[in-house]
């Protein structure tokens, strides 16, 4: 505790650093402020039946990375989603385009372009969410509309001030990354989910304190080490693993020496990381947009695919965590290329001959390593529904694995990461007893 009052005081004391923590925090608040600014002409007090809806299923988890606004009918209803499906789409346009692989070249300049089309098809995703949601919205609180305003001349403003909000956190989030601490993108999305965590764990403790003579308090006790576990892993997950396992890899090494050290060709574990957990969660929500939240109407299989702790949807989710794990793993290492840069270098695997042979080895470790890590990642990504199991209440579940602590985790390691890189470039102690935080780490997006 000692050490980190002082980590704290010399925080305080680097104007630099002083500064970026500050406009982190105002902006933050904002966002949080926002959360709860109702739309224009709806009663917050006549929400019951929406606020009941958001509860369970998918929308209790688009509910939470909203931070609690899409319940509350806010003006950041439809939160930032919308543009982390946008980013992923223009990522999958830059893999199989040619126009976008070439801009994705271009370097500064091609980033910028590919930046404004991604907001470009935010705006396109939103003037498609934002009538859905508000479709939505008047089946289940039709009287929270005030009197005198028809929903028809309603649905027009509302739509843009939906698309206005969203727009208005990314917004916040670029300033956050320009001139605060972390990504500014991650870490409102970390602000929504962890909001939610106070209530879930105030509603899990009663829950288990109602069951006390059934042995409540120790299940508790149980989720608590098992919640333990799960952070432990996924910090493991987030981090990754600088060398590939020897077990797999042999004496996968270049013949070069430096300082007595030989060295391995940079493959990881977990080389996808926290990706293909959003992209495959970005695909289950396509649900919710094809019943425009009217589960009530669905066929039993959408339902099920809507509901977050059933069978259907955890096959199905970890099938898709597995696959892009694959994808991603094999877009981010390119076996052919490091192959080339190894000849290049005069560097050789042993036994094995440059160029081709090469490649198609360093493939097949690839292969190897990256299923033990796809049935970890999709561990992780079904642990709230296994969560379930233990009778944990639906919100406190969701902490349990799954997208939200991954970011929860990824998001505070790099925000530490850059805190500690201030500190360190002033010659203050760092964030941990080591000096320095272990890096690897990396934002949620």
């Amino acid at each position: 505790m000692k050490k980190f009052i002082e980590t704290l005081k010399n925080c305080w004391k680097i104007e630099d650093l002083r500064q970026r923590l500050l406009i982190t925090l105002l902006f933050t608040a904002i966002y949080r402020f926002g959360s709860f600014v109702v739309l224009p002409g709806i009663n917050p007090g006549m929400l019951e039946k929406l606020q009941s809806q958001t509860s369970g299923g998918l929308m209790s988890l688009l509910d939470m990375f909203s931070g609690g606004a899409f319940s509350n009918a806010s003006i950041f209803a439809l939160g930032i989603m919308p543009y982390i499906s946008a980013s992923i789409v223009m990522q999958l346009l830059a893999i199989a385009v040619p126009y976008f692989q070439k801009m994705q070249r271009e370097g500064e300049s091609g980033r910028k372009k590919i930046q404004w089309y991604t907001r470009v098809l935010t705006v396109a995703i939103l003037v498609f969410q934002a009538p859905s949601y508000l479709l939505n919205l008047k089946m289940q609180a039709a009287n929270a509309l005030a009197t005198g305003i028809s929903w028809t001349v309603f649905m027009i403003p509302a739509t843009i001030i939906l698309a206005a909000g969203s727009m208005f956190i990314l917004w916040l989030g670029e300033r956050i990354t320009d001139k605060g601490v972390g990504n500014g993108i991650s870490l409102i999305i970390m602000i929504g989910i962890i909001a939610r965590l106070p209530q879930a764990f105030v509603q899990e403790v009663a829950s288990r304190l109602q069951a006390i003579s059934g042995g409540g308090l120790i299940m508790f006790i149980v989720e608590i080490l098992i919640l333990y576990a799960v952070v432990c892993a996924s910090i493991l997950l987030v981090q990754g693993t600088r060398k590939i396992p020897v077990q797999y890899a042999k004496r996968l090494v270049g013949n070069k020496q430096y300082g007595g050290a030989r060295q391995y060709i940079p493959l990881k574990l977990f080389a996808a990381n926290v990706m293909p957990i959003i992209f495959a969660q970005a695909l289950m929500f396509i649900p919710l947009a094809i019943v425009r939240y009217q589960s009530e109407n669905a066929s039993s299989v959408v339902q099920q695919l809507m509901d977050n702790r059933s069978l259907l949807y955890n096959v199905v989710y970890v099938i898709l965590v597995i696959a892009f794990t694959y994808f991603y793993t094999a877009i981010t290492l390119n076996p052919t290329q490091m192959a080339e840069d190894m000849k290049r270098n005069n560097g050789f695997i042993p036994g094995v001959k440059p160029g081709k042979d090469t490649a198609e080895y360093i493939d097949t470790v690839m292969s190897r390593i990256t299923l033990p890590g796809s049935l970890f990642i999709a561990f992780i990504a079904i642990m709230p529904a296994l969560a379930g199991l233990l009778d944990v209440q639906q919100a406190f579940s969701q902490f349990f694995g799954g997208t939200s602590l991954l970011i929860l985790v990824g998001v505070v390691i790099d925000t530490l990461q850059q805190v500690e890189s201030h500190l360190l470039m002033r010659h203050y102690d760092g964030l941990l007893n080591s000096g320095h935080t272990r890096h690897g780490g990396v934002a949620a997006y």
